[in-house]
């Protein structure tokens, strides 16, 4: 028999890569002639590099600077003329220095550099992962880091980071010439736009660090940022859904590198061929760290099922926790849920024990569905 494992990561725990190891020994465990596939999954955010990675593509380190200046090593995956560039692991929270947020001077230039590796080395499309951007920089340093220009009304070229963005006077983009036959492809869940209550600065800012004061210069320097790009490029795309992601990135990604916006897990399935691995597999195992409304909304696990349902294969679902219903998940797809919670119910411990119980949850679907 043949099983397909796509989990997405259980955040703050285990890699994805990791679940699905844990899951398949104990699958094996009980079912020794049992064949494998490991294919596990993202949705735009960190880990889509790896799931990449895993699919096949090769993985391309390069010197690049994270979201304050300070030079880092920064992973991306190539595949020939594809390319899959994460934000999180060249300009991420988690690469601010002493884990010190600077909501103003933040930078996403650290991802141009890395996309333009990718340019230099002869991609043709790019994929790019949003999510777990530290910055609120409208994506003004991907295009600065990428050749455009940003000036001031004394024709300097502009600081990094969203606090510089106010004094913005034009853009000159003439060396954004060389990404004019690339495409770019945003893996992308978020739908807010750039501006006003539901934009990038109010919803994301306090996650970055940012004060009341803070997340009013910065909504100031994004409305200058779209008027000036408006005005340079003659299409206004502020208010469209996803040009408020990863702090605004997703706009400048629209607006000045044409690119596409994609769900996540839709764009990360097509681009490692799952529904081309599912020929002869009896059954998938997908899941994340919890199976909540959220996952319902499109999230990795909601991703895998739809796909493997166009297949005719079952899919179960393992999390740490699991709080939809059986007839929500049947809805989504998923014919059953295996909650660590169910094997561990104190956090703390499940947590510390995941791959020990995702090892005995593993050998718990081969008894019940593998048979």
């Amino acid at each position: 028999m043949r099983v397909v494992l796509s989990p997405d990561k259980f955040k703050g725990c285990l890699t994805a890569a990791e679940v699905a190891d844990a899951l398949a020994t104990g699958l094996i465990r009980s079912r020794p002639g049992l064949e494998t596939i490991k294919l596990p999954v993202a949705d735009g955010g960190d880990g889509t590099v790896a799931a990449a990675l895993t699919a096949g593509f090769a993985k391309i380190v390069v010197d690049a600077v994270g979201p304050t200046g300070e030079p880092v090593r920064a992973p991306y995956a190539l595949d020939g003329k594809r390319a899959v560039v994460e934000l999180a692991a060249v300009v991420g929270l988690d690469l601010l220095l002493g884990a010190r947020p600077d909501p103003l001077g933040s930078s996403t230039y650290g991802l141009g550099l890395v996309m333009g590796d990718a340019v230099s080395r002869g991609a043709e499309l790019i994929v790019l992962g949003l999510g777990g951007s530290a910055s609120t920089d409208g994506g003004a340093g991907m295009v600065q880091a990428l050749g455009a220009q940003l000036l001031d009304a004394d024709g300097q070229e502009l600081g990094r980071g969203g606090g510089a963005l106010s004094r913005l006077a034009r853009i000159d983009l003439t060396g954004l010439a060389p990404l004019s036959s690339v495409k770019i492809m945003v893996a992308s869940d978020v739908d807010n736009p750039l501006l006003g209550p539901t934009g990038a600065a109010a919803v994301f800012g306090p996650q970055k660090g940012a004060t009341a004061a803070d997340i009013a210069a910065l909504e100031d320097g994004l409305a200058t940022w779209a008027r000036v790009v408006t005005a340079a490029t003659g299409r206004d795309l502020a208010g469209t859904p996803g040009a408020g992601a990863a702090g605004g990135t997703g706009y400048a990604a629209l607006a000045l590198l044409h690119a596409e916006l994609t769900p996540g897990i839709e764009l990360i399935l097509d681009l490692i061929g799952f529904e081309g691995r599912l020929a002869g597999v009896d059954l998938v195992i997908t899941g994340e760290g919890s199976l909540d409304d959220q996952s319902l909304a499109g999230k990795a696990p909601v991703g895998v099922a739809r796909a493997a349902a166009r297949a005719g294969v079952p899919v179960v679902a393992v999390a740490g926790r699991n709080q939809l219903s059986t007839a929500r998940l049947a809805e989504a797809g998923i014919v059953a849920a295996y909650p660590l919670s169910d094997l561990e119910p104190d956090p703390a411990r499940s947590i510390a024990e995941a791959p020990r119980l995702l090892t005995e949850v593993g050998a718990r679907i081969a008894e019940e569905w593998l048979s």
